[in-house]
């Protein structure tokens, strides 16, 4: 069985704002291009928005850093309660959720430029479960292991399971950003 090289998305910052963000296609790994840390990435929430028992959260990473960095995979998350203590979390890691497909290919980013996940989140309990309202999240970037944290505005309402999306070139993991 041949294997395939894995395919690497660069994402690069608009020249100015009203000029979209630009990604390029290749299909070779970048030899050299550091793995994105947490210290030189911020963490952005993007919106939030449910319907039929399911709700959506977007999240974006920005490279601070001043080179270009690469990152691929699924961000750990931890919901947090109004004093920042770990909420019960059980993160799926998925390509398909509920509100479509998200594929999972290697990312470079240029310093200033932004990555994006989502979190989807139910909101009907099953018997075993219990529902509250998490107050912010804890985010591990893929292949890191420093934390980020970000307050969510008026709170998540959660269920303790939560799917998560590989990280997505500009903010195309969430839908309406």
């Amino acid at each position: 069985m041949t294997s395939t090289p894995a395919k690497t998305v660069t994402v690069t910052t608009p020249a100015t704002s009203s000029t979209p963000t630009t990604t390029s296609q290749t299909t070779t790994t970048p030899a050299g291009v550091p793995i994105c840390r947490a210290a030189t990435l911020a963490l952005s929430y993007l919106g939030s928005q449910g319907a039929a028992g399911h709700g959506l959260l977007g999240f974006a990473l920005k490279n601070t850093g001043s080179t270009s960095c690469s990152t691929v995979g699924y961000p750990g998350i931890q919901f947090l309660d109004k004093a920042g203590k770990p909420l019960p979390t059980a993160a799926n890691h998925t390509t398909q959720d509920y509100f479509g497909t998200a594929p999972k290919v290697l990312l470079t980013v240029a310093p200033g430029a932004t990555v994006s996940f989502r979190i989807g989140v139910t909101h009907v309990p099953t018997p075993s479960q219990t529902c509250t309202t998490a107050y912010a999240l804890q985010v591990i970037p893929p292949n890191d292991t420093s934390t980020l944290k970000i307050s969510l505005p008026n709170g998540a309402y959660e269920c303790g399971t939560a799917t998560v999306s590989p990280v997505r070139p500009g903010t195309s993991a969430y839908p309406s950003a």
